[in-house]
């Protein structure tokens, strides 16, 4: 199917979605569908195999999350759906999305099996019956292969940035978990490209399958790009001046190396920048915690390896600045992803060495011959390791983080916290930003001037009968 095939619905109301799913997209305001959610969700919710090809941030996750808990019978204890996904942040991301969408359908369980953590509370989870498990290939392999979880009743595979898995080398993981499920289900193939690798593991899918390929169609996002020449071993003080020019309020900064990852970030707290990072190196609450100060504007630079190049769903990333450039073109097309999305504009600036040209050639021809513009550090642009003032966008960040010890199991809900803060009216209700609930813990964004009485009131009173604790954190 190509896209002068399908005429575009406008609105999720006229598909023939139950009645929960209906109310509760009302409630989250989606209401017009992306290219990729008209042309591939009336197929899914015929129960046709679908394979779709869309860009990163195109709304996928919406399409197959709603064909998914159409079919969900949550009287039914066994896994009816299987999301795998390369990464762990992808996977929370995913699973979060559809537990928004799922609000309304009693008793649905949504399950992460993801590595990092300890199997034992995996384990315990599954035994009690999860109706849908999003994981990542390994993570799900350990679980079948140690009998702890059954796909014998699987109603529902989804195969997500199946391209950005076989990248990661999950082909062989991926072929053995389709030989726990029977042969009769709905598979769903969601790709950003179409390597061969991806066309090998579409034999998965039954005859029939409806092909789409959105990619021309999506809103192309506006991203200016351009190259910095710099002196391989000196790259920090230019990074940190082009994004006093081009930053704004959300900045990504990519490094191929865990090492230069955390370096980075190091120095551009000590320059004065809100910095955090995300590598392979961190625990799992680490990664919660860095993803949820990113996301809810409290830390305004994330310096990230690839691992973060897929899997994000922060809509109002300003800038992506590539410390180096990835050895792979492809890898950049993923990373500038990251900016210009719902509709925006955004910018990607490379650092490039005189010894990296090619991969500049590689990723200019890689992009159809399209060429990134040149641009040089102004000369009357001061010291910025030295300057106080700030770039006009990159500015520190008006809002906090605070940590609760507690969480979903706690049976806290964002109401909790926001009446515990705004009873007293010490804490304006304008003050608390994003709650985001963990299992084990709880992070809220406050106004940085209200960021002392709301912690004298969280760890003042009582919530729902239960005393906690809460910090700042960063």
């Amino acid at each position: 199917m190509t896209e002068n095939q399908y005429k575009l619905p406008d609105k999720f109301a006229g598909l023939p979605l139950r009645d929960e799913l209906q109310a509760q997209l009302e409630v989250i305001k989606f209401n017009t569908m992306t290219a990729v959610q008209a042309a591939a969700l009336p197929k899914i919710l015929e129960g046709r195999d679908v394979v779709a090809q869309a860009s990163t941030g195109s709304g996928k996750t919406a399409a197959f999350a709603l064909g998914c808990l159409q079919k969900i019978d949550a009287k039914a204890f066994h896994v009816q759906a299987l999301i795998l996904c390369p990464t762990r942040e992808l996977a929370e991301q995913v699973a979060q999305s559809m537990r928004s969408l799922a609000a309304k359908i009693s008793n649905t369980k949504i399950l992460t099996l993801c590595g990092g953590v300890p199997l034992g509370p995996q384990i315990g989870s599954l035994s009690r019956s999860a109706h849908i498990i999003v994981g990542t290939p390994g993570r799900v392999l350990k679980h079948l292969n140690k009998q702890t979880l059954h796909l014998l009743s699987i109603d529902t595979l989804v195969l997500d940035e199946a391209d950005r898995m076989l990248d990661m080398g999950f082909e062989d993981e991926i072929q053995e978990i389709l030989s726990y499920m029977p042969p009769t289900r709905q598979n769903l193939l969601f790709s950003a490209t179409y390597p061969d690798g991806v066309k090998s593991i579409r034999r998965v899918m039954g005859k029939d399958t409806i092909h789409i390929n959105v990619t021309q169609s999506d809103n192309k996002p506006v991203i200016g790009e351009y190259w910095l020449p710099v002196d391989r071993h000196d790259r920090v003080k230019p990074l940190i001046a082009a994004m006093r020019v081009w930053g704004g309020a959300l900045n990504l900064v990519f490094c191929n190396t865990k090492i230069d990852c955390a370096r980075v970030c190091e120095t551009l707290i000590k320059a004065g920048l809100d910095a955090v990072a995300l590598h392979g190196d961190l625990e799992q609450h680490e990664r919660n915690q860095t993803l949820v100060r990113f996301a809810n504007g409290s830390a305004n630079v994330l310096v990230a390896t690839d691992v973060a190049a897929r899997g994000l769903d922060i809509d109002n990333v300003d800038g992506v600045f590539n410390f180096e450039l990835p050895t792979h073109a492809e890898v950049y097309v993923h990373r500038i992803g990251r900016t210009a999305r719902a509709g925006k504009r955004g910018v990607a600036i490379s650092l490039v060495a005189a010894s990296e040209m090619p991969r500049l050639s590689a990723v200019e021809e890689f992009s159809e011959g399209k060429a990134m513009q040149l641009w040089e550090v102004p000369a009357d642009l001061p010291d910025v390791l030295d300057a106080d003032q700030e770039g006009e966008g990159l500015r520190r960040p008006g809002v906090y983080t605070l940590e609760i010890n507690g969480g979903r199991r706690s049976k806290l809900r964002p109401g909790d916290i926001l009446g515990a803060l705004t009873a007293d009216k010490t804490v304006p209700g304008n003050s608390v930003g994003k709650i985001d609930l963990m299992d084990n813990l709880t992070y809220v964004a406050i106004r940085r001037d209200a960021t002392p009485a709301a912690l004298n009131l969280l760890n003042g009173a009582k919530i729902k009968g239960r005393q906690y604790r809460a910090r700042g954190v960063g």
